[in-house]
């Protein structure tokens, strides 16, 4: 029985593995996956406004100083392609995707700040940034991103 267990263990891929026994592995990919999705899901509703209309989470000065459109919802529109982006760089590349969405929800905060009255959104977002920016410090531990090499013999080596 033993030796069947060990047989299977030693088939299985190394990252599948370390799912089931290094917890900062299993953190760094509930967070990967999750940077992922929700901002793609988000920035894609940013189109479509099932979830919210979107459009009265943007401060009326971040339109009139950033924005070079006209309308709340081409601004929403750029507001969208940059989330989804953040999302795909976050699952392809999570070291800079990380601070790529600790930096965007930074603003987001900043943008709440401005509006006031969503003061429960902006701290869950004040929240989600710090997640973010610890995911990015996560990502960033070569052990979590891929297990560590053995030290080959000439590099102990004094010689």
């Amino acid at each position: 029985m033993a030796a069947t267990t060990l047989a299977r263990r030693a088939a299985e891929p190394p990252v599948l593995a370390r799912l089931k026994t290094d917890a900062a592995f299993q953190a760094f990919w509930m967070m990967r996956i999750g940077f992922t999705v929700v901002p793609i899901l988000f920035g894609a509703d940013k189109f479509a406004h099932v979830m919210v209309n979107w459009d009265k989470y943007l401060a009326p000065e971040v339109q009139h100083w950033f924005s070079p459109f006209d309308t709340v919802q081409q601004t929403m529109y750029v507001v969208g392609i940059v989330e989804i982006v953040a999302g795909v760089v976050v699952l392809f590349l999570p070291r800079v995707g990380g601070y790529l969405v600790g930096l965007w929800l930074a603003g987001i905060v900043a943008n709440l700040a401005m509006i006031g009255g969503y003061w429960d959104v902006m701290m869950r977002d004040v929240a989600l940034c710090l997640l973010a920016l610890s995911f990015a410090r996560l990502s960033s531990s070569a052990d979590v991103v891929r297990p560590a090499q053995p030290s080959s013999p000439s590099s102990t080596s004094t010689g």
